[in-house]
């Protein structure tokens, strides 16, 4: 089954990829951004600010969307103002597309801050156990996944049309200028760990290298959206949204530093945020991409090391159960290491790292 998507989001890791997957299964898509793309073959690029109602409902005019996919956010410096921000994205968006009355499935991705809290209140306080299961109540505490789902279930019982709410952990996948890119951001610490001769340290806690966790690739999630979208049994769902295997970062380091002809330092349990270690690294970085050739000499545009240190260096385990999907017929797996290592060689190919 496919039909009209909607993607809100389009030119960020998950909106990107899943406009490549559904293009590639026979969908129509139109990508909603601010600065949508225009390089990807039938993608039909709506250029459109959610935060702008009067503007978002004349870029949506005429548009018969059967599927809305929201894969967008924007950070704001208080929790308050991220509820007030992005609870209003989603308002402005699913009012925009009412009046056409083609809407059959929205799909909201968050993500595990829903179980661990937000940035505020990251892992303070009662955390539910691990692993991570849908069932499991919200919180006591603001936060804006909360909102965002609240405001999608209130146009769904106003509108008439099914939802579901999906929960990926770290993604992994490719996206430049993405405020949270985990993969990319060790790529390029990678990169100046061995152009510079620096030891390639972890930088996380304990907990993370020594516990078990896990992670989302882009291509999978992208699959499981269009599956959730497309599936009766999915409908009106949240779900938890991960690779499908487990792996410690002891492992994982490891395997990252081979790729990159690298030996990982020891890890004697001292946390070095990659904040600190990148801090003076912008013009190294950019010497490097002129030698190299490579397309993007700013480091900043690639490289997210608050985001990465926020999820290595949680002092807690992390992992994730993904049975409800498995129940309900979303069977593919997704080797973390070889998310890494594909990503890595597409960043090669691109000339993003050397």
């Amino acid at each position: 089954m496919s039909g009209t998507a909607l993607i809100a989001g389009v030119s960020g890791i998950v909106g990107s990829n899943l406009a490549h997957h559904l293009l590639a299964t026979g969908w129509s898509v139109q990508g909603l951004a601010r600065r949508p793309p225009t390089d990807l073959p039938g993608l039909e690029p709506v250029a459109a600010d959610l935060l702008d109602p009067a503007a978002l409902e004349k870029a949506l005019a005429g548009r018969r969307p059967s599927h809305v996919f929201i894969t967008t956010w924007l950070r704001q410096d208080t929790e308050a103002e991220n509820i007030r921000v992005n609870a209003a994205m989603v308002r402005n968006l699913l009012d925009a597309v009412r009046p056409a009355g083609s809407v059959r499935h929205v799909a909201l991705v968050t993500g595990l801050k829903h179980y661990l809290g937000p940035f505020e209140a990251y892992g303070k306080g009662s955390l539910p156990a691990t692993p991570f299961r849908e069932d499991q109540g919200r919180l006591d505490v603001e936060n804006f996944y909360y909102a965002q789902e609240d405001e999608v279930f209130a146009a769904a019982g106003r509108d008439g049309f099914g939802w579901s709410v999906h929960r990926p952990h770290t993604i992994i996948g490719y996206a430049l200028g993405n405020a949270m890119n985990m993969g990319v951001t060790l790529a390029t610490y990678a990169t100046l760990c061995r152009e510079t001769g620096r030891p390639f340290r972890f930088p996380g806690s304990a907990a993370q290298w020594n516990g078990l966790t896990d992670m989302t690739d882009a291509r999978l999630l992208a699959r499981h959206l269009a599956w959730a979208a497309t599936s009766p049994a999915a409908r009106d769902e949240a779900f938890n949204v991960v690779n499908g295997d487990v792996f410690r970062w002891s492992w994982m380091w490891g395997r990252l530093a081979q790729w990159f002809g690298l030996e990982p330092a020891p890890f004697d349990g001292t946390v070095r945020p990659l904040q600190e270690q990148m801090a003076g690294d912008a013009p190294v970085w950019a010497r490097i991409a002129a030698q190299a050739g490579l397309v993007e000499p700013d480091l900043n545009r690639l490289a997210s090391a608050w985001h990465t240190d926020a999820d290595l260096g949680r002092p807690f385990e992390v992992v994730t159960d993904m049975s409800k999907s498995r129940r309900l017929g979303f069977l593919d797996y997704q080797a973390t290491d070889e998310s890494f290592l594909d990503l890595f060689a597409r960043l090669r190919t691109a000339r993003v790292i050397p």
